[in-house]
């Protein structure tokens, strides 16, 4: 079998590892590829961002705590821990373009298993669905997110990269909309005294939603995949100088010595498990009869603006971010993003409503932000290094479940004081992130 590293080390163009001899000439420009590399930002965006209408959709057809419920985030989240650095390390032998078509053909799949999984009424196949989903999108990041760093200079990489992320936003902003109208168009009830054979047919009609959104996404990702092995796009450097495996291998461990590297996967690490954390218990908070007693169907058109707030501070951010120093503009909106979560969880009504939504706002600019300040001065690690943030995205499986668990002992509204606590280190972070230096 041919290797997919060519003799000199360099990873192999997508249509050299397939053997495609048509002329090669046609490289598509850095613009172009940043185009269509954004529509990628926007399907991941979009697929994640759908968790958090499923998730209140599983627990009411499952009848599940917020624990278990909050099973949901962590499946999907879990692959980020397990796929990230062995993603990077594939990347280095088979380049960006490669990564991305295996990474949409994973997702692809994982969408196919939401079939069975509805078909057979049982929520650990839709946690398998999930986790290979997942697995397909942490390749996707893994891949695009360095590479849209690599399209340009390294001053504009923070800009950059927020401007993709504002596409990845708009895709979370939509997913909600249209998950409430397949999921929640109508108001699901059953009898309190309903027989055996009436629950069973209830959670079947229920799961059954389930199957038509997901097979059109796996239709959407095979075209993409499509698309994706014909486009021929610049090719990026993966590979450190040294073509040795033991240099590499040596690479993996050296990379965890880098202090801003090291404390922005922390930063990773908090900032996407609060971000997904309040997306997921939004349906619930707003259903609290505390809060604003809302129906499924009409919160979950809320959860819209708390995404759209993060697509609306990703383009002002991407703007302000070419005159502000990012690690100033990311502990400021730490700051904000803290006091509105303190808002929410002392006030009723719609007062505490759209505080916990405004938070979206200020979430806007925070993870390509962290990525950007992370990844710097790290040269030939650099894919390394992003997986290593890529595997701390694990924190939107770790945070969403620990505030499941207080969710279930404190009430939905209180719990939101783990978040809380995960903006403090984003604040800490943005605010000494000058101090720190990653050195090759």
């Amino acid at each position: 079998m041919k290797d997919l590293a060519s003799k000199s080390g360099a990873p192999l163009t997508l249509q050299e590892a397939m053997g495609d001899r048509r002329d090669m000439d046609a490289v598509a420009s850095p613009r172009f590829s940043l185009l269509v590399l954004t529509s990628l930002f926007f399907i991941w965006g979009f697929i994640t961002s759908l968790n958090d209408i499923l998730l209140p959709h599983l627990k009411n057809v499952f009848e599940l705590s917020y624990t278990e419920a909050s099973l949901v985030q962590s499946s999907f989240f879990a692959a980020y821990l397990i796929v990230s650095v062995p993603a990077g390390l594939l990347l280095k032998r088979i380049g960006y373009q490669l990564g991305l078509v295996l990474g949409l053909l994973i997702a692809c799949a994982g969408c196919l298993v939401f079939i069975p999984a509805a078909r057979m009424q049982v929520y650990e196949v839709f946690l398998l669905g999930l986790f290979v989903l997942a697995s397909g999108i942490t390749i996707l990041q893994v891949s695009a997110n360095p590479y849209v760093i690599a399209l340009g200079s390294s001053e504009s990489a923070p800009s950059r990269l927020n401007m993709t992320q504002a596409f990845n936003s708009l895709g979370t902003m939509l997913a909600p909309v249209f998950g409430g109208l397949v999921l929640f168009s109508t108001v699901p009830t059953v009898a309190d005294h309903a027989s055996a054979e009436a629950i069973r047919a209830f959670r079947a009609s229920e799961a059954a939603l389930v199957e038509a959104p997901y097979f059109w996404l796996a239709v959407i990702l095979l075209l993409m995949v499509a698309f994706f092995s014909w486009v021929r796009l610049p090719v990026a450097p993966t590979k450190p100088h040294e073509s040795s495996v033991d240099t590499v291998d040596a690479g993996v461990f050296r990379i965890f010595r880098f202090p801003r590297l090291t404390l922005g996967a922390v930063g990773i690490f908090v900032y996407v498990g609060a971000e997904v954390a309040i997306g997921s218990y939004l349906v619930n908070f707003f259903g609290e009869p505390s809060v604003a007693g809302m129906s499924t169907s009409q919160a979950s058109r809320y959860v819209s603006w708390y995404w759209g707030g993060a697509m609306v501070g990703r383009f002002i951010g991407a703007l302000l971010l070419r005159y502000v120093r990012p690690g100033l503009m990311l502990a400021v909106c730490g700051f904000f993003a803290s006091v509105l979560v303190a808002v929410a969880m002392l006030s009723t009504g719609f007062q505490a409503v759209w505080a916990i939504l405004a938070v979206g706002l200020f979430n806007s600019i925070m993870f390509p932000t962290i990525f950007s300040l992370a990844l710097g001065g790290l040269g030939q690690f650099a894919s390394q290094g992003a997986g290593v943030l890529c595997m701390a995205i694990v924190g939107g499986a770790v945070v969403p479940f620990v505030q499941g668990v207080f969710a279930d002992l404190l009430g939905i509204q209180m719990s939101f004081f783990v978040p809380l606590i995960c903006y403090c280190y984003i604040v800490y972070y943005g605010a000494f992130s000058p101090l720190l230096r990653n050195r090759t």
